[in-house]
């Protein structure tokens, strides 16, 4: 029979985790139990005490829970960094947002914008900030489209129809979804780099199988794997 893993991971991890946990489950003979939400979703599963023997979030997040006592300190390790990004779907020229005039003005041009959750998902959220700070959230709230996460925001924009359509995540979850192009990262001042990092929940059933997962995916053999993803490592 074989053993089981918990992993509650963060939506920029996803394209990460998913590759690491073939070559995991064949190394431990464990099956793993993966869930990807936003990193505010997290939090509330992770304080309502669902099942979770590793947890990859923003290492604020990892943080607070290590003081609360919910993760072991020791067993934290760094990912990277994820920028936050603009992407199209593939068959779209790329708008220029090389500087704060650019963006604003291929926001102002953009017949619809989808991002994940603007209230629990770490790139909704600043995506919306930056939309206010450019003084056009008002304007552009009913060309807005919203989703659970940054990876289901790709997949509807890739499977749009229309021009004009712009979407705003994290790198990673652009990189990972066929049929969307990086434009490039937010522009000064408006870019955000969010580190991310792995640990062992303290509820952990195994606490040596669930730190063996997080050496794996944290570890140098997944190094160029996380490069290519989009971390910054």
């Amino acid at each position: 029979m074989l053993r089981e893993l918990y992993l509650l991971s963060a939506g920029a991890a996803q394209s990460v985790a998913v590759a690491v946990i073939p070559a995991f489950r064949a190394a431990a003979g464990a099956e793993v139990h993966a869930t990807f939400r936003t990193v505010g979703v997290l939090k509330e599963m992770v304080l309502a005490a669902e099942p979770c023997d590793v947890l990859v979030s923003t290492a604020a997040m990892l943080d607070d829970f290590a003081r609360d006592g919910r993760v072991l300190p020791a067993s934290i390790r760094t990912l990277g960094r994820v920028q936050t990004g603009i992407a199209v779907r593939s068959d779209e020229p790329l708008p220029p947002i090389g500087n704060r005039a650019l963006l604003r003005a291929s926001l102002v041009a953009a017949t619809g914008i989808y991002l994940p959750d603007p209230e629990r998902a770490t790139a909704g959220i600043h995506f919306v900030k930056v939309l206010r700070e450019l003084g056009l959230h008002d304007d552009l709230a009913p060309r807005l489209h919203g989703y659970p996460n940054g990876a289901r925001a790709m997949e509807a924009l890739a499977s749009s129809r229309g021009s004009g359509l712009i979407g705003g995540t994290q790198v990673t979850e652009i990189n990972a979804t066929p049929g969307v192009t990086l434009v490039g990262t937010l522009p000064a001042p408006f870019e955000l780099a969010t580190t991310y990092a792995v640990a062992v929940c303290s509820s952990a059933h195994e606490p040596e199988l669930a730190q063996r997962f997080v050496q794996m995916l944290a570890g140098p053999d997944a190094l160029e794997l996380r490069s290519q993803a989009g971390f910054e490592v």
